[in-house]
């Protein structure tokens, strides 16, 4: 399925961009890396910081997939709480997860202000609000968790949450001051830019359409026949993964993630929607997020339609739930819409893979992925370079397994859309 070029106000507010060439040659690198999103950027940023030559392959342009088309919200952690992942992995691995993971924006701040990457990076904190009244022991319970492993995130009553989003209708919540928000597209050509300045070959418009063993290395080749050896190769196209590798799609669902910003909200409006200018995510079983970037615009997401949108209209359900919350938005209009595959795994977590002697794979940040992929850069980089080995990386290496009935994903994604909005009612 093709997209087009996306009509998000990350396109509309950049600058002309600068334009990475295909490849047309042949070349020989240490180090090769598919795909030019966050993950592969970081690392290829990295890796030629510490001295290997690195060719970096996007079938499109930098920032094309989901790292240029996200909400731009930053949360720390992952999908389950910090106490979670140390009865899952033991106490040393689960710890070293939870330290990472949970400062992955600091690790991201880090690298945006090493890089001097101007891409409006907020840190007023992120929210994650109780819709219904049944949710509050569970976000209550996140929360409480979170605390007790010394992290800063505080408890919100429904009064103190309503001053922060400008309406009652959430429960309540808490608040990670950590979190923040960004430009997620100046964000990734931003590390593009750095990364093709300290000496990586990034190539645009050069999918990879085979990769195998050749020797002691590994032959890629593009879809205009040039080709790349390698030492070492990681596969980073998340929710676009193609027939590279027909096993690695199999084991993530690419599901769209839909997107609306609104026209800039007038001076009391702007005052009121969001004041802290938090970002926010919503409990529940379809998860809404939302925040006001630097132009005074709301930009709200979740599910949509597992297919390409460009218009307003295509999303009119996310706009009943952002005039429901504001009511005024009603006289404001929306200024355009986008969407864009994530990928979400069957466990909710990412997954790293080794599939051969110096060949990895890293997916599935299901939506937390702008500050992780990131902040990964660095140990995969370490990875690539032969410093490290795949246990070293912060992500447990694990097998890839398919998913069960994978080609009926799109009628499985819109079942449990549907399934989950109905229960949603009845919870309501």
């Amino acid at each position: 399925m093709d997209e087009t070029a996306h009509t998000s106000v990350y396109v509309l507010d950049r600058p002309p961009a600068v334009t990475y060439p295909a490849l047309t040659e042949a070349a020989v690198s240490d180090i090769a890396i598919v795909g030019g999103g966050l993950t592969g950027l970081s690392a290829a940023l990295h890796a030629v910081e510490a001295g290997k030559s690195v060719t970096v392959l996007e079938a499109y342009e930098p920032g094309w997939g989901a790292s240029g088309r996200n909400g731009g919200q930053l949360n720390p952690g992952l999908k389950y709480d910090p106490s979670w992942f140390l009865q899952k992995l033991g106490q040393q691995r689960g710890q070293a997860l939870v330290d990472f993971a949970w400062s992955s924006v600091d690790k991201l701040a880090e690298i945006i202000a090493r890089a001097d990457i101007a891409c409006d990076m907020r840190r007023n904190g992120t929210i994650r609000a109780a819709v219904k009244s049944s949710d509050i022991a569970a976000v209550q319970a996140s929360q409480q968790d979170m605390q007790e492993h010394g992290m800063p995130v505080d408890w919100l009553d429904r009064p103190a949450l309503a001053k922060l989003v400008g309406h009652d209708h959430y429960q309540g919540g808490f608040l990670d001051r950590r979190g923040g928000d960004l430009d997620p597209l100046r964000l990734t050509l931003g590390l593009a830019s750095a990364a093709s300045s300290a000496g990586a070959a990034i190539h645009g418009s050069s999918r990879v359409v085979s990769l195998r063993r050749d020797g002691s290395a590994w032959r890629l080749t593009t879809d205009a026949g040039a080709t790349v050896m390698a030492q070492r190769v990681l596969v980073c196209c998340n929710g676009y993964a193609d027939g590279l590798i027909p096993s690695l799609r199999q084991s993530l669902v690419p599901v769209f993630s839909s997107i609306l910003a609104s026209n800039p909200l007038p001076g009391n409006l702007a005052d009121r929607i969001m004041p802290g200018r938090q970002s926010l995510y919503e409990s529940g079983l379809v998860v809404v997020y939302c925040r006001v970037d630097d132009k005074n615009r709301l930009i709200i997401g979740g599910r949509g339609p597992m297919r390409p949108v460009t218009s307003p209209s295509a999303l009119r359900h996310i706009s009943l739930h952002a005039q429901k919350l504001w009511p005024e938005l009603n006289k404001i209009g929306w200024q355009t819409a986008w969407n864009g595959r994530v990928a979400v795994t069957n466990d909710y977590l990412p997954h790293f893979h080794e599939l051969g002697d110096g060949l990895y794979a890293l997916y599935g940040y299901n939506g937390r992925g702008v500050a992780l992929a990131v902040a990964l850069g660095q140990p995969l980089a370490g990875l690539l370079a032969g410093e490290s080995k795949p246990n070293d990386i912060p992500i447990p290496p694990t097998s890839m397994k398919r998913i069960p009935m994978h080609s009926f994903w799109p009628l499985g994604v819109k079942g449990t859309i549907a399934m989950s909005r109905l229960k949603e009612r009845f919870r309501g």
